[in-house]
């Protein structure tokens, strides 16, 4: 299978001029589709500089179990306790003062290693990982910050691809912690719990020290702990309706806030975006003079097949073509992230502006190959099938949706869901229908859980009742999905795909035994 990497609903566009040999070049017929579309978005590209070139890896899966030293253990739970007593992350004064408070008496460790900024609505994660990858395959030391966690707070900042130790992060916490105290008693707020993990993370990485930073904004742009870096490389995934009490109502005005992370004389790698993002997005990069790489005109993906375990991707670079890259994620979303991350590695080595070559190739393959992404399409159990994916808005369900349809083709396929209340369920739960023969609605352990009767009368509303099963507990609906998947018999092909929310995924890894 083949498939086209900008959104194309007809699929006969005719071939474009010919490459070597006189055989059409695909990608020219993709620039070619590219160009016919909103005229304002063209006259903002002229005035933008694009980037195109003319002519040891992770292990595991990331995801550390709690620690088996039972002192250790319960000074993990110290910290954690200490955090939590914080503002959570959905409690945000949407200000940098008591950010750059605490670099400045840190003494900036943030400006001691280049950095990879990665913003966006989806796909943050992968993205970061695939990077982080890409980039310690080419014998540079990395530290990776992303959030949320899976199943630990450890989970978030890592070194050489993977989590810092419980001890080390006990130790990064107690080490900042008196210069946190002092912003504390100065600043109207205390530093919230994401503020002072993000502090933790830059003064980690500067402790380690690490060669390059891959930092994943918590949420928007602007005004995001992480924007005190100053990214070489700003990364921006797709935009789409998230968080909208506070981001924007539309991708256009949620663009505008994730674009603050785009810095002067940067390089910008744009995913697919929707047409008011892009505008936003390329408005803000003329501005600041950056320099903008987009997927379907200077990168993309021209080739995509289903493979085993994965799938097989040929990826145009800023550089040129890089065949048979055996991805082991499924989705096409996937393949998209694959590719944004190539672009992101390649600007970060100059590749489009100041060299005309490729990255090696076998090293680009073998770091491919080593991708994990916990709780992204993860199976963690057979007979039958249990897939985790942590979709929790209504974009990530769609590409959710065709992704298990692609890859796993199930006769019959239960969801297990428990989302956050502050969430679009009912959009979530409108993607999900076509695929889901029953839903067993349920709710994770946080405070910001919807409560499981509200949820079953939006999931009856979409599914009708006959398809719904409630199931307060995980453990319980988990058990409620295994049995509905089995009623077909042992080898009916049915399966069951755990989503609606990282917290919700990160539950059930753990009743099943994964962590």
């Amino acid at each position: 299978m083949t498939e086209r990497p900008l959104n194309d609903d007809t699929g006969d566009h005719e071939s474009g001029e010919p490459g070597e040999n006189g055989v059409p070049d695909e990608f020219e017929e993709i620039v070619g589709a590219e160009t016919d579309r909103d005229p304002d978005l063209a006259v903002i590209e002229a005035g933008s500089r694009t980037l195109r070139t003319q002519a040891g890896p992770p292990q595991g899966d990331g995801v550390p179990a709690r620690p088996e030293d039972p002192e250790v253990d319960r000074a993990l739970r110290e910290v954690e306790a200490e955090l939590a007593g914080r503002w959570g992350e959905t409690k945000l004064d949407p200000s940098l003062v008591r950010m750059e408070a605490l670099m400045d008496i840190l003494g900036q460790p943030q400006r001691s290693y280049p950095s990879i900024h990665i913003t966006g609505t989806n796909g943050k994660t992968s993205t970061a990982r695939m990077i982080e990858a890409l980039l310690a395959a080419f014998d540079l030391r990395t530290g990776r910050y992303t959030s949320p966690h899976v199943q630990s707070v450890t989970e978030r900042i890592s070194l050489d691809g993977a989590p810092i130790s419980a001890e080390r992060f006990i130790e990064t916490y107690r080490d900042v912690q008196p210069y946190v105290q002092m912003v504390d008693d100065r600043e109207e707020y205390r530093l919230s719990f994401f503020e002072v993990l993000t502090g933790m993370a830059f003064a980690a990485f500067a402790d380690a020290p690490v060669d390059v930073a891959v930092v994943e904004v918590g949420m928007g742009g602007t005004w995001d702990a992480t924007n005190v870096v100053d990214g070489t490389v700003a990364v921006v995934t797709p935009i789409a309706l998230d968080h909208t009490d506070r981001l924007g109502e539309t991708p256009g005005e949620i663009a505008v806030e994730k674009a603050g992370i785009i810095k002067a004389d940067a390089t910008v790698v744009l995913a697919q975006q929707p047409v008011d993002a892009a505008q936003a997005l390329l408005k803000h990069s003329v501005g600041v003079d950056a320099t903008v790489a987009r997927e379907g005109m200077e990168f993309g993906v021209t080739a995509r097949e289903v493979a085993v375990g994965g799938q097989l991707l040929t990826l145009r670079g800023l550089g040129g073509d890089y065949e048979d890259v055996f991805l082991p994620l499924y989705g096409a979303h996937q393949a998209h992230n694959a590719a944004v991350a190539l672009a992101a590695v390649e600007a970060f080595f100059g590749i489009g502006s100041q060299h005309a070559r490729t990255l090696d190739v076998d090293t680009v393959r073998r770091a491919f190959a080593s991708v994990t992404s916990p709780g992204r399409l993860e199976v963690v159990r057979r007979s039958p099938t249990i897939v985790l994916d942590a979709a929790h808005n209504p974009a990530g369900a769609r590409v959710t949706a065709e992704g298990v349809t692609e890859a796993f083709g199930f006769s019959r396929l239960v969801g297990v869901v428990g989302t956050s209340a502050d969430k679009d369920v009912r959009g979530l739960l409108e993607a999900f229908e076509p695929i889901f023969a029953e839903i067993v609605v349920t709710r994770n352990s946080t405070p910001r859980a919807m409560d499981v009767d509200e949820l079953a009368g939006l999931a009856v509303e979409v599914f009708g009742a006959e398809r719904v099963q409630v199931e307060p507990r995980l453990d319980d609906a988990l058990e409620a999905a295994i049995t509905l998947a089995e009623e077909e018999g042992e080898y009916s092909g049915a399966g069951v795909l755990v989503t609606g929310s990282v917290v919700t995924v990160g539950e059930a890894r753990l009743l099943l035994g994964r962590g």
